[in-house]
Formats: C-alpha cells, structure tokens, sequence
C-alpha cells in the first residue's frame, strides 16, 4: 500500500502542474488591465509602463524570442511570466496582492482555517443528516419514511444556497434572535487565536464563553452549507444501502436468525459505505475549495470570498496562488478517499 500511496501522490504533480499552466492562462484571458485598474483611468502612458515592469506584466507570457534574439542565450528565452511564475512556486513563494502587497501564502495561513472550520460543520450537518436518512429510506423502501427522504433530498438539492441562507437568517437571527446573523465571533469578544480554529484554540486556552459564541456563530453557515451535500448522501446511502441489502450474504444473515439491527449496521453498513466515501470525500475537498456565497452572505472570512473579490480586482498573485492551493487541496483530499478503500474493504488490493 505505501508504494500505492507512493505513486498516487507522485501522480499529482503533472495535475498540479497543468492546474498552474491553465490558471495562469485563464487568469490573463480577464478583460482589464491590473495597471489601469490600480491607477485608474486618468493614469499618464509613463506611470503604466512603470507600473507594468514592477509587476513583471511587460513581458511575453510563456517564452521571451525577442531577449532570445538580441542576446543569443538560451536563458533570455525562459524571462517570461510563466516562467518567473513557476520557478516562485517551486521556491514556495505564492506572490503578493498587487492591491494590498500581503504574502498570497501567508493570507491563505490565515483565511484558510475559517473555511476548515466552516468545512468541518457543513460536511458534520451533512452526515448527521444523510446517513442516518439514507439508512432508514433503505430499510423502509416505498413507506412514508421513503417518501419523505427522498422528498426533502429532492428540496435540498434544489434549493439555492444563498436562498437558504437568507432565509435562516431571517428566521433564527432577525425574527427569533437565538442565533448570530454573521460573523465568526460577536463584536466585542476579544480572542487571539492560535491555530485558527476558533472552536478548537477557545478549548486550548480555557475560554468556554468563546467555544458557546464561536458554535453559535458557526451553526447557520454550517446549516446552509450542509444543505446540499446531506441531500446527495442521504441520495446515495439509500441507494447502497438497497444494493448490499439484496446480498446473497445479507439473505443468509437474516436466514440464521440475527436480528435486523444486526444484520443492517454489522453486516450491510460497512460495504454500502464504499460508495458514499467517494461522495463524502468529493464533498469535503469542495467545500474546502470556499464557499463564495455562504461566505458573503454570512460575513465569513474565509478563502472563497477573498479569490471573488480578487477576480473582480484582477489581482493574479492571489487567483493563480490561492487556485493552485485549492487545487493541491482537492486532489490531496481524493488521494487521501482512494487509499480509504482499503480500510473499509479488505479485499481490496493496492498494487
């Protein structure tokens, strides 16, 4: 299995590296100039070509044949933007905002737990829900507990997100004030986090009132979040569920007698859940990516909003580092499910 692993994230490098080409293409492809855009339009012809050679957008994207011409080395061919790009990233330097001159690595160190966090209650809302949904849809096919499942997974689906959103605003913050509208933490609360992760630091450091204020702030963002992703389990887990319970196996299970408890979460349980994984872990690597919408309509300073508002600036330090860690993210997270199967099935063989 470790040579399996092995070759699995060796693997990722060419992805990542086309994710990096592709951006980087992408990125440039926006109509606006960064230079116009920074200095506005009344900017003089002398202080945007100064501008442009401070960020290295004076040129050539990919290969410089001009330098490449006049000098004859071979090194004047690779003084490009892509070029220059690629060798920042394998130093490990993202860039920095062209607007704010922020580190892009150390602005994602610091908005990315945010989304972790959000990440961690959407995906524990989802399971809560669409597991346990999906399980008692399968063994109650074609009852009233079926219909109602499917139902409200059908709705769930359906339902935008920022709909959804408002919604539970108005209800539980605006009309019954038992829930924060937006935010991390309430105005007011003084916290220096460690880790990032509010819920976890206020633990470490002894702060029960920053625990009960950051979860409280956490609920209906998770809530709107999870909403989608428990509807696709709640989805798959009925029908896995149904698949494994017309088992030869489950049959001669329930054949000798073992109560249906048993037979369910014992026997059928654990291969039904092979499929779901996929979906649990393409999930969570989504949601990790940012959410744009939950995130600005609940004021969460996560990731997601921070690459919309630099698309629209055309800030491309902070599209191209923040998508290539969205990237790198994604894929580690589907690399991490695949090497899961293995746990879950025994009879599964890495090679």
């Amino acid at each position: 299995m470790a040579a399996y692993a092995l070759r699995r994230f060796l693997g990722l490098v060419p992805v990542l590296f086309g994710v990096s080409l592709l951006v980087f293409t992408f990125v440039r492809m926006i109509p606006g100039d960064p230079a116009r855009v920074m200095l506005g339009q009344r900017a003089t012809p002398e202080a945007l070509e100064r501008l442009r050679r401070e960020l290295n957008l004076d040129k050539p994207l990919f290969i410089n044949l001009e330098a490449y011409r006049e000098t004859g080395r071979i090194e004047k061919l690779f003084e490009a933007q892509y070029p220059a790009y690629l060798a920042r990233i394998l130093r490990g330097d993202l860039g920095r905002s062209i607007f704010t001159k922020v580190d892009v690595a150390a602005e994602l160190k610091a908005r990315f737990p945010a989304t972790f966090e959000l990440t961690l209650g959407a995906m524990t809302v989802a399971l809560l829900v669409g597991i346990p949904a999906g399980i008692l849809a399968a063994i109650r096919k074609n009852s009233l507990a079926d219909l109602l499942v499917m139902t409200g997974a059908l709705v769930g689906v359906s339902m935008p997100i920022f709909w959804l959103g408002l919604l539970l605003i108005y209800v539980f913050a605006v009309n019954l004030h038992w829930l924060p509208p937006s935010g991390r933490l309430g105005i007011g609360t003084e916290f220096q986090p460690v880790t990032g992760l509010l819920l976890l630091d206020s633990l470490l450091k002894g702060r029960p009132d920053v625990f009960a204020d950051a979860l409280r702030h956490l609920i209906l963002p998770s809530l709107a979040l999870g909403s989608i992703p428990a509807a696709v389990i709640a989805r798959m887990m009925r029908s896995s569920m149904l698949e494994v319970l017309s088992q030869d196996y489950v049959r001669t299970a329930r054949a000798k007698g073992l109560p249906e408890r048993v037979v369910v979460y014992k026997h059928a349980l654990k291969n039904a859940m092979l499929p779901v994984i996929t979906i649990i872990g393409l999930w969570f690597g989504t949601l990790l990516t940012g959410a744009i919408l939950t995130e600005t309509i609940f004021n969460w300073p996560g990731i997601g909003k921070w690459l919309y508002d630099a698309i629209q600036a055309r800030d491309y330090p902070i599209v191209q580092g923040g998508t290539l860690f969205i990237a790198a993210v994604y894929v580690i997270v589907n690399a991490l499910v695949d090497l899961s199967y293995g746990l879950l099935d025994p009879r599964i063989q890495y090679r």
